[in-house]
């Protein structure tokens, strides 16, 4: 179907002033507070204390779930808290019987109830030795940060309704190797949530880093490309189409990177084509290792002498990951990041599925999808082809095409450009864009 610039009307869009209401509410008070409370449980290893009511990550999960419970019954409800855990053993960090716990809060979404985003941070803590479960081990940016994020967009985003479900998730076991994360997805991939974000959020508080800079004004977004749950034969087609830089992952990064530009103040974001930081990993991991989109949220400017370390001064270099080490106006608004970007997501429809692409030896290029579930996704006004230089990181030309699912550039040759469809909402609100193929795939 070809169409005109001019044939159709896109949606007044763009800013929308619920999710500019959504950011300023973001309380960097509220955030001090939670994470002074988890950083006063002593020390939340994952091996440590659960019988005791104010030590150890028993206290600590407890303590959460009530949170989440709170904000529950201010909403009338509107939140399922539960546990998800499992019993881990025989493992190099885990040696012995360990259940290990996530506490997470579901809030429905009333159209699109199957539709998941999913926000988490980590419960647990660590000191130098990452098998010592009875030194303190305060946390306070890693990963109390996180925690506190999540329980406050919570807070915040329970006040609305979403067409999508939102998560948001405390998860355990991750210094001990990532088994909350696991635990979480294996549950999400035998329920079939058709997840779209996972947004990991990893130390969100510091802003001195070991190099001495100081900033306040920027964060990272991790995110790897090809999918490792690809097979050969996807493989052979992307290596004649291209695709190793729109994963969905990547796709969801660039969403949020321009989520920051336009709703949260002086914040700009470094979209990182890498799984995690240089060889290491995080929560979002187990998630894509199952094939969901998914990122890490973290600071630019790490302080190892503030991460993963005994309380101790050496050389005059005190060490420790202890509450002065929090910048809580920059948590918040790395927490107002994610909170925005998960109601536009969830206000959003559904990313297009089956998008495919045409145009080999063409003037013009064609792409189709899949019409969205009209029950679901009652908010759809049409789609927005995107398109832009194979070498340009963001997305830089756009068009409307209406409530189609199918349509021809004319005079934009495939060979030249990387291709995308999004999906719009009445609102203007729009879901991340998604690549043709597999490779770009955000499912059903």
């Amino acid at each position: 179907m070809l169409l005109s610039a001019s044939a159709i009307a896109a949606p007044t869009a763009n800013d929308d002033p619920r999710l500019h209401d959504i950011a300023k509410a973001i309380s960097a008070d509220r955030i001090e507070k939670d994470i002074t409370t988890l950083v006063n449980f002593g020390t939340r290893h994952t091996l440590s204390e659960t019988k005791s009511d104010t030590r150890g990550i028993g206290a600590a999960r407890r303590w959460i779930q009530k949170e989440f419970e709170q904000i529950s019954a201010e909403c009338g409800g509107c939140l399922e808290v539960i546990t998800v855990s499992d019993t881990i053993s025989g493992e190099k960090r885990i040696p012995d019987p360990v259940e290990v716990v996530n506490v997470i809060a579901i809030q429905r979404g009333t159209t699109d109830p199957d539709r998941y985003v999913i926000m988490s941070g980590d419960i647990d803590s660590r000191v130098s030795d990452v098998m010592d479960f009875t030194s303190d081990s305060p946390g306070a940016n890693d990963n109390a940060s996180g925690v506190a994020g999540t329980l406050e967009a919570a807070r915040v985003l329970s006040q609305y309704k979403f067409n999508g479900t939102i998560v948001y998730a405390a998860l355990s076991g991750e210094e001990q190797g990532l088994f909350g994360g696991k635990i979480l997805a294996a549950k999400a991939q035998k329920e079939s949530w058709r997840i779209k974000a996972v947004l990991n959020n990893d130390m969100i508080g510091n802003i001195e880093g070991v190099n001495g800079v100081i900033n306040n004004s920027t964060a990272r977004l991790f995110a790897e490309g090809t999918r490792v749950t690809e097979t050969e034969a996807e493989a052979r087609t992307r290596r004649f189409t291209g695709g190793e830089v729109d994963s969905p992952s990547r796709n969801l990064a660039r969403y949020i990177d321009k989520i920051a530009d336009q709703y949260i103040e002086n914040l700009d974001t470094m979209v990182i084509y890498r799984l995690d930081r240089f060889g290491r990993g995080g929560h979002h991991r187990p998630f894509n290792d199952l094939g969901y989109p998914g990122i890490r949220i973290m600071e630019t400017n790490e302080n190892y002498t503030r991460q993963h370390q005994d309380l101790r001064t050496e050389d005059g270099i005190v060490y420790g990951d202890t509450l002065d080490g929090v910048d809580f106006d920059y948590a918040a608004k790395l927490t107002g990041l994610n909170a925005v970007s998960l109601a536009a997501m969830s206000w959003a429809p559904s990313p297009p599925a089956e998008v495919s692409i045409e145009g080999a030896v063409q003037p013009s290029t064609t792409l189709k999808w899949k019409a969205a579930n009209s029950k679901q996704n009652p908010q759809l006004a049409g789609y927005k082809l995107y398109w832009r230089y194979t070498d340009a990181p963001q997305w830089q030309y756009s068009k409307f095409v209406g409530d189609v699912t199918e349509a021809t550039l004319e005079n934009i040759v495939i060979d030249n450009y990387f291709f995308g469809v999004a999906s719009v909402s009445k609102d203007g609100i729009e879901s991340p864009v998604v690549y043709p193929g597999a490779a770009g795939s955000f499912g059903e």
